[in-house]
């Protein structure tokens, strides 16, 4: 019996594969985020269901984050020691189980505690999709795929706003914590059949492990890649958090409606990740992250201004955080490229440890959107133009010391 699990977990069902498929590393990748972006439209209803306050529900989003960016830590060099597939399966079954829970969650207590659970199992594929890519890639080779997984990965979060709020305002809350469940039941299932194992494990003893974050974190590099990558690319999770709230009570808009305005946001981040795609072609990483923090600063001035002159509307808050949105798709698979290949040996570590710095980040800026000034716009502007700031100074010390 346990070398049949052994088996079933180092092994797919369906062998003759040595990459994994394009479509699978979606699904997986998406599970991570699609946890985050499907409920935003359902906050508002759900804080009336339950009858908690705005802060209670945004703990949803925020310590969600904390899963994410705790998970990843763990998945990067465990998956280094002991492979991708295996753990990959592990973090999708947990992703499912807690999902489940949350469809059925009787009060706040259980849904919050369920929603930090199905965020660590939802981060491994975010860790272990990146991770595959650079398997079986070189440096600027990866730059492309992860360019092109981070353009398909953009229209997930993109459209899942939208399904949230028609499903919020036609069904129930719940029904996107269903949705998820199904989801995540599915790519397990999939992985099963047809993922393959991308990464050869060493055999480092078991203390090993966290040695190759040491090293990382040592290295400036990689240090000014992944700080740089998470302030470029996480900061509008503050804005997420607030969002429901900016367009429902202040700008009057139906649910159904935001989750419109979420596609247009992601859209910027497909067409970024179209445009870094091209870019690697032509110029040189340390310049594309030049470009594309130019992008992310010009969306987050524009936005300060709309609130500083009073001139808020729809159109003055989507249109320079969609710009921003750009700059971030464009941002991202520079940065995890670089990231990732600075010690090819501990690929799954500084996978986890990017996506430790990313998720954190996130976290700091909802934690400061939602203690500074609940439903405001100020601290939302304040913290994506000062994140776009630290993000060029931070890739700029990456590209002097690549």
């Amino acid at each position: 019996m346990l070398r049949q699990t052994i088996r079933l977990l180092t092994t797919p069902l369906l062998r003759g594969r040595e990459r994994a498929p394009f479509l699978l590393l979606v699904a997986m990748t998406a599970c991570g985020t699609l946890g985050m972006h499907i409920i935003i439209p359902a906050l508002p209803a759900t804080a009336r269901a339950m009858n908690i306050s705005v802060g209670t529900v945004q703990l949803t989003i925020t310590l969600y984050l904390v899963g994410l960016a705790g998970g990843q830590l763990l998945y990067g060099p465990v998956s280094d020691r002991f492979g991708r597939r295996p753990v990959l399966l592990m973090g999708l079954s947990l992703f499912t189980l807690a999902s489940t829970v949350t469809a059925a969650a009787p009060n706040a207590t259980v849904l919050i505690g369920a929603r930090i659970l199905q965020s660590i199992g939802g981060c491994a594929g975010l860790v272990l999709g990146r991770a595959a890519v650079r398997d079986g890639a070189t440096a600027e080779r990866a730059i492309g795929q992860l360019a092109m997984l981070t353009l398909v990965m953009s229209m997930v979060p993109a459209i899942a706003p939208a399904i949230g709020g028609y499903l919020t305002a036609f069904v129930n809350w719940r029904a996107s914590y269903i949705l998820l469940a199904v989801i995540g039941a599915a790519t397990l299932a999939a992985a099963l059949l047809i993922m393959p194992e991308t990464h050869r494990p060493r055999g480092a003893p078991g203390r090993s492990l966290w040695i190759g974050y040491v090293r990382l974190l040592g290295s400036r590099a990689f240090c000014g890649y992944a700080v740089g990558g998470a302030c470029s690319t996480t900061a509008f999770y503050g804005f997420m958090s607030a969002s429901p709230f900016i367009f429902e009570n202040q700008l009057h808009r139906p649910t159904q409606e935001i989750g419109l305005y979420y596609l247009v946001l992601m859209g910027g981040v497909a067409l970024g990740s179209f445009g870094a795609n091209r870019l690697s072609r032509l110029v040189p990483m340390r310049r594309g992250l030049w470009i594309a923090n130019l992008v992310t600063i010009a969306g987050a001035a524009l936005f300060m201004l709309a609130d500083l002159t009073n001139s808020l509307s729809v159109a003055t808050v989507v249109g320079p955080v969609t710009l921003f949105m750009i700059g971030a798709g464009m941002a991202s698979p520079f940065a995890l490229a670089g990231s990732v290949s600075v010690n090819p040996q501990a690929i799954g570590a500084a996978s986890g440890m990017y996506g430790f710095f990313q998720m954190s980040y996130g976290m700091l800026c909802t934690i400061v959107v939602e203690v500074w000034h609940p439903g405001a716009v100020y601290p939302v502007a304040a913290v994506l133009l000062g994140s776009a700031l630290l993000g060029q100074a931070a890739m700029s010390l990456a590209g002097r010391r690549r």
